[in-house]
């Protein structure tokens, strides 16, 4: 397992050993059998307006955003199980959004900073939330990971 982590904000470097733990949780309560790399970068509101704007054709900043490098289900039932190396995709986070949604929601900058870096990369794994019932099976699944972590 390898984490690729970039972070404007030095008070956050702190978060790669977070992030690696949330990781290695996540694959185990998946049984992902390969091994994955995952960059994450924490940034700003303005650094992820653009990509947003540009990507997603959404005006504002958004909280997370995942770019998966596996694109079909097909790809990921054939790789996520089996033994190997496996680049899964990019995880941009804004600190400024998260700071707001953790003031927002009444919980520690941790617990959102977590939760965001589960979210993007279930997206990574595959997991959407477009139709309400995956929606709930992914929701599910972030709580019951940020659970065994104590976030």
């Amino acid at each position: 397992m390898e984490l690729d982590f970039n972070s404007k904000f030095e008070e956050f470097n702190c978060y790669e050993d977070e992030y690696l733990s949330l990781m290695d949780i996540t694959l185990k309560e998946l049984n992902i059998k390969c091994d994955p790399i995952v960059s994450v970068t924490l940034v700003d509101n303005r650094y992820i307006h653009k990509i947003n704007k540009k990507y997603r054709g959404i005006d504002r900043p958004t909280d997370v955003i995942s770019f998966a490098f596996l694109d079909d289900g097909h790809q990921y039932d054939k790789v996520l199980h089996k033994e190997g190396m496996v680049a899964l995709g990019d995880i941009y986070i804004s600190v400024e959004k998260a700071k707001e949604q953790a003031e927002e929601y009444g919980h520690s900058i941790k617990r959102e900073l977590s939760f965001l870096f589960v979210h993007g990369l279930l997206h990574l794994l595959g997991y959407d939330h477009m139709k309400e019932e995956d929606e709930k099976i992914m929701f599910a699944l972030q709580d019951k990971i940020l659970r065994q972590k104590g976030v």
